[in-house]
């Protein structure tokens, strides 16, 4: 599974995207960011609220309790603003 960060995110885990094996325990977005934090201090601190996280399954906005079965992509991003 493909997972990309913006803004903050990827800055506070120092990368833009990885790949990744997550378990079959994992079947949600909110389990994949639960899961996220299970990976280190790095991981932890960026997804210390996941209520101000937004998510994508394959570039189509979605809610924490979306299932992830057969996407190729996730995208997390915190909020934007425009001007």
């Amino acid at each position: 599974m493909k997972i990309v960060y913006f803004a903050w995110l990827r800055e506070r885990l120092d990368k833009a995207e990885e790949d990744v094996e997550l378990p079959s325990s994992v079947e949600t977005i909110g389990d994949v960011m639960q899961w996220l934090k299970t990976r280190g201090e790095e991981y932890e601190l960026a997804f210390d609220n996941p209520k101000v996280i937004r998510a994508a399954i394959d570039k189509t906005h979605v809610r924490p309790e979306a299932k992830i079965a057969g996407a190729s992509e996730i995208a997390f991003f915190p909020p934007m603003t425009g001007g």
